[in-house]
């Protein structure tokens, strides 16, 4: 399973039937989990987050999607929050081994189905933008529907990447992309007055000079008299709530008012609760691992379902061709990517902030899960030969056997030589900023780097292996012979 993180928001908040008529046809698709359902009366929105593998989660948002074009219409709907569509915004949020890659693919892969058969212009943003500017959702929603209605046929800028050049007389447009993890956190004031909140917002976010990381808007919550600070963390590794929640009290004090509340939207990672205990506690040298429930996991990971180093290493010992030398270099390189992480963890925070090491801290995590996936794939490549040969063994003159066993040699060839690639890059990623990391994790960092050179060596020693079958069964290989030498000469 390629696991991922989808959370669509839709333009209505106070009507209940039509929120559970769009839950429920998620809920209907098998392999696809409803998280959480979020709503919002003053927002006027309503903000679903699913779990789930790819195909049965584009499946599931589509007819999410289908539901709201139904029952929402966008010329009678007023609400506080921003809003260009039925279905506003839908992001894709890789997890486990998903790749961002990936993300975009399914951002891509539903645009393209929502416009062709419902009609509704498709926006891509965020990681999927084709366009630099469309990377930022306020930009892609600037003017919301009814400016967009206006402007969508007659301005170039205004080109959706997928559906007509018109916005759906209803449903309007939406927006479809792919994004890291997300924590939409909102601060409510002690005053009524919308413009504190705006001020506040103004102050805080990002692109105006404030919070790295952070989007903020201000908003009036009517049915609780109180202005409302609603602010998008678009990396809590570089700001963290605690952070962003001291921020925006302090401006409220220096502006003359307090802090009432504050909520999150959604869902929240552990790390970013763990954060912020950290902060407000001031715990020293503490130990994330102490948690009970992580504790606890890591047992039942060793149990039948899950398994733990330990089994793993069982296995590799065991008198069985797979898992091999292959799989092992996964496996490794997927330690040097979660050290890599480590490091980069105790790099930056909320005392020093540093994008770059944030966001590489993000790029180790996708390569973790992608290592992993890869050991996984060359047990099977493995197997996929064996077969191959068998099949050839038993009609030696059959040509579709023969090109079988060409075809399984090249996709044995094409995974070491993935993990050899990426492990000889990651490592020069990390040798590049060794010297911001914290010089108290030097050698875990030279661990780091020692991995990944085992894991590039052992998976090419794999490459060569397969790629001298694939010269005796006459095929180029000239090609993948210049790669390995390169990759053998190290980062």
């Amino acid at each position: 399973m390629t696991p991922f993180e989808c959370v669509p928001n839709f333009s209505e908040g106070r009507n209940a039937g039509t929120i559970a008529a769009i839950a429920e046809a998620a809920q209907s698709v098998s392999g696809v989990t409803v998280l959480d359902v979020e709503s919002n009366p003053d927002h006027h929105r309503s903000v679903i987050t699913l779990y789930g593998d790819g195909e049965p989660l584009l499946d599931a948002v589509y007819r999410m999607m289908e539901v709201a074009t139904q029952r929402i219409d966008l010329t009678q709907h007023h609400g506080e929050h921003p809003r260009m569509g039925a279905t506003d915004v839908v992001p894709f949020v890789p997890l486990g081994g998903a790749t961002m890659a990936d993300a975009v693919r399914l951002a891509e892969r539903l645009g393209e189905r929502v416009g062709r058969d419902l009609g509704i212009p498709v926006y891509l943003y965020a990681n999927a933008a084709r366009r630099p500017e469309r990377a930022d959702l306020a930009k892609v929603r600037e003017g919301q529907f009814e400016g967009i209605r206006e402007s969508i046929a007659t301005d170039p800028a205004r080109a959706p990447e997928f559906g007509p050049s018109r916005v759906h007389p209803t449903a309007g447009a939406v927006a479809i992309g792919a994004r890291p993890v997300l924590i939409a956190y909102n601060v409510t004031l002690s005053t009524g007055d919308v413009a504190v909140a705006k001020a506040i917002a103004k102050k805080v976010r990002g692109r105006d000079g404030g919070l790295p990381e952070v989007k903020a808007l201000g908003f009036e919550l009517a049915e609780r008299q109180r202005a409302q600070v609603s602010m998008n963390l678009t990396d809590y590794r570089v700001t963290s709530i605690a952070r962003a929640f001291d921020a925006v009290r302090s401006e409220a004090e220096r502006l003359g008012t307090a802090v009432e509340d504050s909520e999150v939207v959604g869902l929240i990672p552990e790390d970013a609760l763990m954060d912020a205990a950290e902060v407000s506690l001031r715990l020293r040298g503490f130990d994330r691992g102490l948690v009970l429930e992580r504790k606890v996991r890591a047992v039942e990971a060793g149990r039948p379902g899950g398994e733990s180093i330990a089994s793993y290493a069982a296995r590799l010992a065991a008198r069985t061709p797979t898992p091999g030398g292959g799989s092992a270099a996964g496996v490794v390189a997927a330690l040097g990517a979660a050290l890599s992480q480590m490091v980069l963890a105790y790099s930056f925070g909320p005392k020093k902030p540093d994008a770059e090491l944030a966001a590489l801290h993000g790029t180790f995590g996708e390569a973790r899960g992608t290592f992993l996936r890869l050991a996984e794939d060359d047990a099977r490549s493995y197997d996929t030969v064996r077969a191959a040969l068998r099949r050839k063994k038993e009609a030696p003159s059959d040509p579709a056997a023969a090109a079988a066993v060409v075809a399984a040699l090249r996709g044995a060839v094409a995974v070491p030589l993935e993990t050899a690639r990426r492990s000889r890059e990651l490592a020069g990623t990390l040798s590049a900023v060794r010297g911001r990391t914290n010089p108290q994790l030097l050698s875990d960092l030279v661990t780091a780097l020692a991995l990944f050179r085992a894991a590039a060596d052992g998976a090419l020693a794999n490459v060569g292996i397969n790629l001298r079958d694939l010269k005796t069964a006459g095929e180029p290989v000239g090609e993948i012979e210049a790669e390995v030498a390169r990759l053998s000469a190290g980062p």
